[in-house]
């Protein structure tokens, strides 16, 4: 890892630039791939999954006895690790939701709004050379709590053949039977626009390499997408107090998702670069994906930093995935922050806590979006309707009101719609006086 001392705020820009990749290429490759897929429905889709994942199987679907013997290829010991997790998502999705409310905002005038699920989502989960059925937990588990009706999932064949059996394992365990071997952006535009067996849906979830990421961008246009994640980040900030075998671990364990993860230790403390930097070396040795890891540490930085305030600032204007703030009094510290996906407070909160069992969704926010917009929630899988009543009443205390301000917008049908409505009561209460 790069380090730099105390850099100037003017040059913080250029030392946390996201990588930028040239998107032509991609954009026009999966342009192709989603319009196979409109035009060709299944076949398109198994061609192109035996194409870009090596499946030679005919089946889309996963059988419902290749959902249900999962669990008899899984040991028991990771079952009983799965069954922590569940325990621990839920309990903390449950705690979420849209608050139902309901108001006379004037007499008469009544306005509510509703929480409704959305009725059929698609789960996107990756595979490939490493297989994350977690992704099912953290997805399936709000879409289920939600109360969505039709849930599907999407997942690419492993070793050209099947599903990976941990995550057919955790689909069934959470009641998902319709899961679709096929995975990359031709899974995307299946879930987007549907074929012949399978139902479009109405709003896809899930995270995925770059092919995946362009696909969901490009059929946002037609369909609601949870967002655009990009590469894995995490910023660490770090004080005399941090553990350096702790840091140099967790920066290992987001360096290994893959090349192009950004990685930062902020740090006051000149003395803890040394050790660090020895811990990192120490460890890679036995890292199994480390060649993956050299390339992510190779962008990766640390900078040194004169004060906590200062390390707030470029922690907020830089807006990480993940944030871990491994300091003395961190609670006191997370006051400050106001930009992150997700925070991890202390020496003991291990960020790979978060992506598999602690509670919160490890879906987040990447590429400075923590600015404007959380993590996956209940709430993703859940919409809004507003309803409103008016009594004649209700029409008499606002109406003048929305004739005057549709007057000033010149838009005149508005004024209208209620005044046609104002001379309807007026008239009606000179009926009533004239029959007295």
């Amino acid at each position: 890892m790069n380090v730099v001392e105390y850099p100037d705020f003017s040059l913080w820009k250029r030392i946390s630039a996201r990588p930028q990749d040239d998107r032509s290429e991609v954009e026009s490759i999966v342009r192709e791939i989603i319009n196979k897929v409109r035009q060709g429905g299944d076949h398109a889709l198994k061609e192109l999954t035996c194409k870009y994942d090596g499946s030679a199987g005919n089946c889309l679907f996963a059988t419902e006895k290749e959902l249900s013997g999962a669990g008899d290829l899984i040991d028991n010991t990771l079952k009983e690790a799965i069954k922590v997790a569940v325990g621990n998502i839920e309990k903390f999705h449950l705690l979420q939701g849209y608050r139902e409310v309901e108001t006379e905002t004037l007499p008469g005038v009544f306005c509510m709004r509703k929480a409704i699920p959305v009725t059929r989502v698609g789960l996107y989960v990756p595979g490939g050379s490493a297989p994350l059925f977690s992704t099912v937990l953290m997805l399936g588990i709000p879409a289920r709590i939600a109360g969505c009706k039709e849930i599907v999932l999407f997942t690419p064949p492993a070793s050209g053949s099947g599903a990976d059996q941990t995550i057919l394992y955790c689909a069934n365990l959470l009641g998902i039977k319709e899961v679709v071997i096929a995975g990359g952006a031709q899974a995307v535009a299946a879930m987007a626009y549907g074929t012949e067996s399978i139902k479009a849906v109405d709003k896809i979830f899930g995270p995925g390499n770059r092919f995946v990421t362009e696909a969901k961008l490009q059929v946002s246009r037609d369909v609601e997408i949870d967002m655009a994640a990009g590469p894995s980040e995490l910023m660490i900030v770090a004080d005399s107090s941090a553990f350096p075998e702790f840091i140099a671990a967790d920066i290992l364990s987001q360096a290994e998702h893959g090349p192009d993860s950004q990685i930062f230790l902020l740090t006051s403390e000149k003395e803890l670069i040394e050790p660090v930097i020895r811990e990192l070396k120490k460890q890679m040795a036995a890292l199994p994906r480390r060649e993956t890891a050299v390339k992510a540490l190779s962008n990766g930085r640390i900078v040194l930093v004169e004060s906590r305030d200062k390390m707030l600032e470029l922690v907020n204007d830089y807006a990480p995935e993940h944030l871990m703030l491994s300091v003395s009094e961190p609670r006191k510290m997370a006051e400050g922050v106001y930009n992150a996906g997700s925070v991890f407070l202390g020496n003991w909160s291990a960020e790979s806590a978060g992506d598999y069992a602690s509670g919160p969704n490890h879906t987040l926010p990447t590429g400075r979006r923590a600015v404007a917009t959380g993590g996956v929630s209940l709430e993703s899988f859940m919409h809004t309707v507003t309803i409103q009543e008016l009594t004649k009443e209700g029409l008499l205390a606002i109406g003048r009101s929305v004739e005057r301000m549709a007057e000033a917008e010149g838009l005149l049908g508005h004024k209208n719609a209620v005044k046609v409505r104002l001379e309807q009561i007026e008239n009606d209460r000179n009926d009533r006086n004239d029959r007295k």
